[in-house]
């Protein structure tokens, strides 16, 4: 049975796709993506979410879809809802969704769109799979270079504690749910097993950099000024002053290991993906 996945040469994307090469044949995964031309070993199809009169054609006979969320915050609702009228017609049995870690409960902004995703899905009369991702660790380490060159890591998440996974590890967890056997219909809350403040991820650069790197914990308009400052856009600066927020409420907190029951092993720890970026 083919499996199509939406944004396979995107960051979580071109993973999932290699961790299913390993568990499938290739020849029965189909990436759907806007430059086909950048895929390599498996079939590729031009997919546009913002083209939705070409999608149904893209998804002819797949019978699994892998919708991961897109990366335009305000416009991915009405996206996912295309891909998702379009699977219907194409007539996809079984749909499994990149969601948000607890998004009925939520108070991340990203949240609202999410869920909107969910009703559709549960609205379509598809099959379909909830991977409620929590953080990606990657989300923290790519700012330790701009920490080093600071002398301090900065953010607005208190001492919330934060229940974050590599993107590795949620890629690795949708191609088991892809692969195997008994999901559809499941909503699995995934995060890490392991869980930290960003004053705890500051003392870890610290240790393997040998550099003292303090956490400096800022309100949110005082962090969005800063990542402002940085470059960023006011809106994006804004969402991410916004999650450290959400954070230091708990709603990147998590106790649960099913994320790691999926993959069958531990999450990566959070030292290591600074090791990783470290040494990049």
């Amino acid at each position: 049975m083919k499996i199509g996945i939406t944004g396979a040469t995107g960051q979580l994307g071109k993973l999932v796709v290699e961790q299913l090469k390993s568990r499938t044949d290739a020849s029965d995964l189909i990436a759907l993506v806007r430059s086909p031309q950048k895929v390599e070993d498996i079939e590729a199809r031009a997919f546009d979410y913002n083209a939705p009169e070409s999608m149904e054609e893209s998804l002819q006979g797949i019978h699994t879809l892998l919708l991961i969320s897109g990366n335009e915050i305000g416009k991915r609702a009405m996206q996912h809802k295309n891909v998702i009228n379009a699977a219907k017609e194409a007539g996809i049995k079984w749909i499994v969704y990149t969601s948000l870690l607890r998004a009925d409960t939520s108070t991340l902004s990203l949240a609202e769109e999410h869920l909107a995703t969910e009703k559709y899905l549960n609205e379509s009369g598809i099959s379909f799979t909830l991977l409620r991702n929590g953080w990606y660790t990657e989300n923290y380490s790519g700012s330790i270079p701009g920490a080093l060159a600071a002398g301090a890591f900065i953010g607005s998440a208190g001492d919330g504690k934060i229940s974050s996974a590599s993107r590795a590890d949620f890629a690795e967890a949708a191609a088991a749910v892809l692969t195997g056997e008994g999901h559809e219909g499941k909503v699995y809350e995934l995060a890490g097993d392991q869980s930290f403040t960003l004053k705890d991820f500051a003392v870890e650069i610290s240790k393997q950099t040998g550099k003292d790197i303090p956490y400096q914990d800022l309100s949110e308009q005082e962090y969005s000024k800063a990542l402002q400052g940085f470059g960023l856009p006011d809106r994006i600066a804004d969402g991410i002053a916004s999650w450290d927020v959400s954070a230091s409420k708990g709603d990147l907190y998590a106790e649960d290991k099913t994320l790691s029951k999926l993959i069958d092993h531990p999450t990566t720890p959070m030292s290591e993906s600074i090791k990783a970026i470290l040494n990049s």
